[in-house]
């Protein structure tokens, strides 16, 4: 469940909060702590953030999952972490 979805289901569950069990209530409070605790805010520059959600809207992908992409890439390319490489000399007969 994203976090937009898990705002939605609080925001109605607010609408209408005698009509919601305790055990819905605690389930919904339970995954917000969760996004809460886990959902760290990185705050850029104006043009940096325009940039940002062009590209995320490009590439049908959040915020989050943009920032994720581009500082995977950026350690991959910088030796930060291993690129998986395919072996281009070996030959290959189509079956695995």
């Amino acid at each position: 469940m994203t976090a937009t979805d898990t705002a939605t289901l609080i925001e109605d569950a607010a609408d209408r909060i005698a009509d919601i069990s305790r055990a819905d209530l605690q389930i919904m409070l339970r995954r917000a702590a969760l996004l809460v605790r886990n959902g760290g805010t990185v705050s850029m520059e104006d043009d940096v953030e325009d940039a940002l959600r062009d590209l995320a809207g490009e590439f049908g992908m959040t915020r989050c999952d943009a920032i994720r992409f581009i500082v995977r890439e950026w350690m991959e390319k910088n030796t930060y972490l291993p690129v998986h490489h395919l072996d281009e000399d070996r030959e290959f007969d189509g079956n695995g």
